[in-house]
């Protein structure tokens, strides 16, 4: 089996192909908008926090719409985790057929749960 490029020079199965090469390069760009959102998340904490410490009436109003911006971004955080966790699990269904199949006979297609 022949290994591709992938995120940071790791290793992509068979072959690194042009449909790994777009899900190399949906994965990089979810990521890049991740990385700025929590960028931009750590300046409004970081502004929120100031504008704490500082008792200032006006500051702590703003601090308002700071934090509803935060939730904001958070909330989308999860939303392009949560989009790129089904575009894995598909990519990886399409990718392996095989194993997917031997694991639906063998009844693995429903994750367990840890015991309690």
């Amino acid at each position: 089996m022949e290994n591709g490029s992938g995120v940071g020079g790791e290793a992509v199965p068979n072959g690194g192909g042009a449909g790994n090469g777009k899900a190399v390069q949906a994965l990089e760009r979810c990521f890049g908008q991740v990385q700025g959102i929590l960028e931009h998340n750590r300046m409004l904490i970081q502004e929120i926090k100031q504008n704490q410490e500082s008792g200032v009436a006006g500051g702590l109003n703003r601090n308002v719409a700071l934090i509803r911006e935060l939730n904001s971004n958070i909330a989308r955080v999860a939303s392009l985790y949560s989009d790129l966790s089904a575009a894995v699990a598909k990519s990886l269904a399409k990718g392996f057929p095989a194993a997917r199949a031997a694991d639906a006979a063998n009844g693995y297609n429903k994750r367990s749960r840890p015991p309690q």
